[in-house]
């Protein structure tokens, strides 16, 4: 290829066009499917392909395959793919043999050993020649459509998925019916409402769906019951997962130790049937609830409405995709009442002409006509005092067809079913006229014929609710427990020669609190370093609203204050001051009491060092005066004397009498 310098100024200006152009071809041409039928272009071309060939009965894939070739420049593989994935949808496609399984992930047979025909639903809605804008295939051999003219919402009944270059689509399917029932809101200006409807069922919580654009997101979860005690059943999967993939998200949790399970058991046939055997006294609400936090049981699901509309792609909500179809709808049902109005028109004209032409024995005029232009000019003349009696003028065309009436046909001619036919005809042209005039009203009757006729057996499959998420610390099986080696100042569920502080998860985190006034979180591991001596090494849990007591000296020889605070709010593994952060701080006196009452109630006995004039050298302490406030606090003051230690008060001390 050589570089032309008046089309690209620099070697970068070249790639950056032809990249252009390569990421245009994929968007239009690849991935992303159009508005108004809801296909990418190789759906359109087997489609296309299989209804050129149709003839009610089955065809081997590989033979729709090679036919489709004629229109799609790519190999036979993706076609095949697309095929099956078609098929697999289960509603353009009537498919035969071994078309894999989307529950279990199962894939198809060979193309040569599979069969697909059209449904009757596709022939309704799909095909239509007389409206369809023709192109080119890439070849220049063939004619394809530029789009199909879908009388349906396609695009939002199969759902599509779809990678391009600098931009993704992802349309979840929504329920057959639901989508009929909400086109004809849309007719009728009544507002309504779309959620995703999966084939795999399950329970859906939609709360922040947000019309299917960037940002949105849908739950799913699988429907899990209690078969019996110890056994948890598992019959309908998530959206997006399939039972294998399911079940070796639930084996790598319980080896983790998320979750206990004895052993998992795989019955799926047609429909999905996974039982979770429950160990010993193992709780099946909270092991349930430990399958929607750690595994595919749970699943998020982020959709992405994009479209090609004129050429460029856009992102539509499910609502505007909806409307917008619908409307296309009407446009093309009016199309083909104007089409089918011109055919009556053009029917009803020759009926009548024929009847004129035979009754009035006008065909015996042309008996001594020598040339071609005589017969036309003698047929035209016998027409002459009936023409007022036609919708239209009488053209050379129409005198043609006249002379090529068989002599059979005229004379077996009957007037009286020539008038009938006539009659009916025109009837047809009043009742399609009628609907022209009414267009919003009979799209709203095709609709309800359309779902009549093709909504059974389409109920909704996935359920909506809504639901909290899981907090996965609280679901998670207590399988470690924390050790603690304080004199080397190390803490972890992997030292099991140390002494033993709490059972807990690998999910946990930490809180140290040391003698020198720091307190930090981190995440629990086989073996953490928390500080020489700690003072407390726990498990921090969140739900637990725990109140700290401590008295303690600023600096090395500073005053003794003393605080109650809560920990509130932390960022793992950063080092908090309890005390103001003076050198040489250091605890004197720490607690820990699960309600404000127990913290209140303390009372410790502070016994000062003896010094010149001092009398009292034993003075209460009372928690109670002192105000519970945020870890940061300094703190009240207690004195500012040296002290030589601080004890609990007896339950019988009286400050009164002293000590």
């Amino acid at each position: 290829m050589t570089h032309d310098p008046d089309q690209h100024a620099s070697l970068g200006a070249m790639y950056s066009d032809y990249f252009l152009d390569y990421a245009s071809y994929v968007i239009l041409e690849r991935a992303v499917p159009h508005l108004y039928d809801g296909l990418k272009p190789v759906q359109r071309r087997i489609l296309h392909a299989m209804d050129e060939i149709d003839d009610g009965r089955y065809n081997k894939v590989a033979g729709i395959v090679g036919n489709t070739m004629n229109y799609h420049p790519h190999g036979d593989q993706s076609i095949g793919a697309a095929i099956v994935q078609l098929g697999q949808k289960e509603l353009l496609i009537d498919t035969q043999g071994n078309w894999g399984n989307t529950l279990t992930g199962d894939g198809a047979a060979a193309p040569r050993y599979i069969e697909a025909r059209l449904t009757k639903f596709a022939i309704d809605v799909v095909f239509n020649p007389k409206t369809t804008e023709w192109l080119s295939s890439y070849d220049g051999r063939r004619k394809e459509p530029d789009t199909l003219p879908v009388k349906f919402p396609l695009l939002l009944a199969q759902g599509v998925e779809g990678i391009a270059v600098g931009l993704a689509c992802k349309i979840l399917p929504h329920n057959f019916n639901e989508l009929i029932e909400a086109a004809i809101a849309v007719l009728r200006e009544q507002p309504f409402t779309l959620l995703p409807d999966f084939p795999t069922g399950g329970i859906m919580d939609a709360n922040e769906y947000r019309d299917g654009l960037r940002g949105g997101k849908v739950r799913v979860r699988a429907r899990i019951s209690t078969e019996k005690k110890g056994i948890l059943r598992i019959t309908e999967i998530p959206f997006g997962t399939t039972t294998g993939g399911l079940m070796d998200s639930i084996v790598a949790m319980a080896d983790k130790g998320k979750i206990k399970i004895a052993k998992i058991e795989d019955n799926t046939a047609a429909n999905a049937d996974i039982l979770v055997y429950l160990p010993p006294g193992a709780d099946a609400e909270n092991t349930r609830d430990a399958l929607y936090a750690f595994t595919d049981c749970e699943l998020s699901i982020s959709p992405n409405a994009c479209v090609i509309v004129d050429g460029k792609p856009q992102f539509l909500g499910v609502s505007e995709i909806l409307r917008r179809t619908t409307f296309q709808t009407r446009e093309l049902l009016k199309r083909e009442l104007e089409i089918r109005l011109g055919e009556l028109g053009e029917k009803w004209h020759f009926s009548s002409l024929e009847k004129i032409f035979i009754e009035n024995r006008i065909y015996r005029d042309i008996e001594e006509a020598e040339t071609w232009e005589a017969v036309i000019q003698a047929i035209d003349d016998g027409l002459k005092p009936f023409k007022k009696l036609l919708k239209r003028e009488v053209t050379q065309d129409d005198i043609v067809r006249l002379t090529e009436i068989k002599i059979k046909r005229i004379s077996k001619f009957d007037a009286f079913k020539a008038d009938e036919e006539i009659r009916g005809l025109e009837k047809s042209i009043e009742e399609t006229e009628k609907n022209l005039r009414n267009l919003t009203r009979y799209t709203i009757r095709w609709y309800e014929e359309l779902q009549k006729k093709y909504g059974k057996d389409r109920e909704r499959r996935t359920e909506i609710l809504s639901f909290d998420r899981v907090d996965r610390t609280q679901v998670v099986a207590l399988t470690e427990t924390l050790y603690l080696d304080a004199k080397n100042g190390f803490a972890g569920y992997g030292l099991k020669k140390e002494e033993p502080v709490e059972r807990c998860s690998t999910l946990d985190d930490i809180i140290t609190f040391t003698q020198d006034g720091k307190m930090r979180v981190m995440k629990i591991a086989e073996k953490v370093f928390v500080g020489q001596r700690p003072l407390r090494v726990a498990i921090l849990r969140k739900d637990e609203d725990l109140i700290y007591s401590m008295v303690y000296r600023d600096g090395r020889d500073g005053a003794i204050l003393a605080k109650r605070f809560r920990v509130g709010g932390i960022t793992r593994d950063k080092e908090y001051e309890l005390t103001k952060g003076t050198p040489g701080s250091r605890i004197l006196y720490f607690a820990v009491h699960k309600t404000e009452e127990e913290s209140a109630a303390q009372m410790l006995l502070v016994h000062l060092k003896s010094a010149l004039r001092m009398r009292n050298l034993i003075r209460p302490l009372h928690f109670s005066e002192f105000g519970i406030k945020g870890r940061s606090s300094a703190g009240n003051l207690v004195t500012k004397h040296a002290i030589e230690k601080i004890i609990r008060a007896p339950k019988d001390y009286d400050p009164t009498l002293g000590a």
